[in-house]
């Protein structure tokens, strides 16, 4: 058996200098967050981990563990190219979250990059970013998207602007891809 010579993966899609801010919290969705990071990493940007609590392990639903990088309350927008809202029970804690919502706002005011996937969404929905904007999510959460005055599309992947979003793991691929996409063409 003849072996394949070594290569190094490239991406179709380079974002070296971007930074990705993304948060995470107690049962957080495994793939939801771990998928898009290595995608990101992937592709050459720096993702940075935040959490409540900065230097501190996090369970996801499946028990997959994260480390946080830094403390949500000491992140700031501007240092960031895009945002990655992981679904999971995570949003439902941290949507309460003052600095998570100032930051959310601040992404949205600024046209970065927003990408929720599943219950991700209901973090821009506390944060009051999704009136008018088409969207999709969990199936468990489109009374919520409409109730926020979002335009609900039930498909794998929806891009409106800068806001990008999915329903649910199965939609990975189609969701980084275009998040990939997106932070590209925004450089």
């Amino acid at each position: 058996m003849t072996a394949l010579p070594a290569t190094d993966h490239v991406s179709p899609v380079t974002l070296q200098g971007c930074r990705i801010l993304a948060f995470v919290g107690e049962i957080y969705e495994d793939l939801e967050l771990w998928y898009p990071k290595l995608r990101l990493i992937e592709a050459g940007a720096d993702v940075v981990v935040a959490g409540p609590n900065a230097a501190t392990t996090y369970q996801g639903k499946l028990g997959y563990p994260c480390q946080s990088d830094v403390a949500i309350s000491s992140v700031r927008s501007d240092d960031f190219h895009g945002l990655l809202v992981p679904g999971g029970f995570m949003p439902d804690k941290l949507r309460r979250d003052p600095d998570v919502l100032r930051l959310v706002r601040e992404f949205d005011a600024a046209g970065k990059p927003i990408a929720a996937i599943c219950h991700g969404g209901w973090i821009p929905i506390s944060a009051g970013v999704y009136r008018g904007v088409r969207v999709t999510g969990s199936p468990g959460i489109q009374d919520d998207l409409v109730n926020a005055g979002a335009i609900f599309q039930d498909a794998a992947v929806v891009v409106d602007r800068h806001h990008v979003s999915s329903r649910r793991p199965d939609d990975l691929p189609d969701f980084c891809a275009q998040f990939l996409a997106l932070l590209a063409a925004g450089r």
